[in-house]
C-alpha cells in the first residue's frame, strides 16, 4: 500500500542550514529534518557542541551532518557559513533561523547596548542569512525558510522589551519576504514558540515562583519539550507545505488563543 501523503514529508536529497542548530529548539528541528532524510549543517558559536551534535545526528539518521562555527552577530561569519554549506552539499533547500538571545529586565534597568545586542543577533542575523541563502534557492527553483519568532511576536509580557521587539520584527520579516519570494517557489514562514524547556529559559525554569507563574497562564498547564517543535518544522520544510507562505504558527499550549 502506498502512502502518497507521507511521501510529501520526505526530505531525501534536500539540504538544510540551521543557525542555532546545536542545542535546544534548533537541535530538535535538526533531528526532525535529518530523520526525514535531509542533510543538515548546524551553525552556532560553540565549536565543540556543534561537532558533538553533528556527530550524533549523522550516526542516528545516516545522513551527512556538519557543524560550522558561526556567530550570527557578525555578517562575515554568516556569509562564510552559507558558502561552506553550499560547498559541502551543493545547495541549500531549507534555511532555519533559530539563533537567538534574550536579555530580560525593566526598560529603565537596561542599556541601549543591551537592546542593540538582542536586535543584532535575533533580527540582523536572520535578515543577513536570508539575503545570503535566497540566491541559491532561486537558482534551484525551490526553497523553504523558517524563521523562529516567539509568542511574543504577537503578545507581550513585562521585562521583555528587547526580545519582544526583535520577535515582532521577525514575523514582519517573514511576511514581507514571503510576498517578495512567492513567485520564486520559495516559501517563508515563522514558528512562534511559547514556553519551552530550553537553555534560553533557564532563568525561569530554575525559579519556582516564575516557573509556576508561567504554568498558570498556559491553558495546557505545562512547559513544552524541545522535540515538540519538530513536527511543525518538518511540515514547513517539506513539499507538504507547498501552498503555505507568510504564516506564523504558534506552538504555545494555547497562550495566544486566550
Amino acid at each position: 500500500m502506498t502512502h502518497p501523503i507521507l511521501e510529501q514529508f520526505k526530505l531525501d536529497g534536500k539540504s538544510a542550514l540551521i543557525f542555532g542548530g546545536n542545542r535546544g529548539l534548533g537541535l530538535a528541528m535538526a533531528n526532525a529534518l535529518a530523520d526525514a532524510g535531509a542533510n543538515v549543517a548546524i551553525a552556532a558559536r560553540d565549536t565543540a557542541t556543534n561537532l558533538k551534535s553533528a556527530e550524533s545526528i549523522s550516526s542516528n539518521y545516516q545522513v551527512d551532518c556538519i557543524g560550522l562555527t558561526c556567530d550570527v552577530s557578525h555578517e562575515a561569519q554568516i556569509v562564510s557559513t552559507v558558502q561552506n554549506t553550499v560547498e559541502q552539499f551543493g545547495k541549500i533547500d531549507i534555511l532555519i533561523n533559530s539563533a537567538g538571545i534574550n536579555i530580560r529586565g525593566r526598560i529603565e534597568e537596561l542599556s541601549f547596548a543591551d537592546f542593540q545586542k538582542v536586535q543584532q543577533v535575533n533580527v540582523n542575523g536572520a535578515w543577513i542569512a536570508c539575503r545570503e541563502v535566497v540566491p541559491h534557492m532561486k537558482k534551484n527553483g525551490y526553497g523553504r525558510i523558517i524563521n523562529v519568532g516567539s509568542m511574543l511576536s504577537l503578545t507581550a509580557i513585562p521585562e521583555r522589551t528587547p526580545y519582544a521587539t526583535s520577535k515582532g520584527a521577525i514575523l514582519q520579516l517573514t511576511r514581507s519576504l514571503a510576498i517578495e519570494l512567492a513567485e520564486d517557489q520559495i516559501n517563508v514562514n515563522a514558528l512562534l514558540p511559547g514556553p519551552f524547556a530550553t537553555e534560553l529559559n533557564l532563568p525561569l525554569l530554575e525559579d519556582p515562583e516564575k516557573y509556576q507563574a508561567f504554568i498558570s497562564k498556559i491553558p495546557m498547564k505545562r512547559w513544552a519539550q524541545p522535540e515538540e517543535i519538530g513536527g511543525i518544522a518538518l511540515y514547513l520544510a517539506s513539499p507538504a507545505s507547498g501552498f503555505v507562505t507568510g504564516a506564523g504558527f504558534a506552538i504555545d499550549g494555547g497562550w495566544i488563543a486566550q
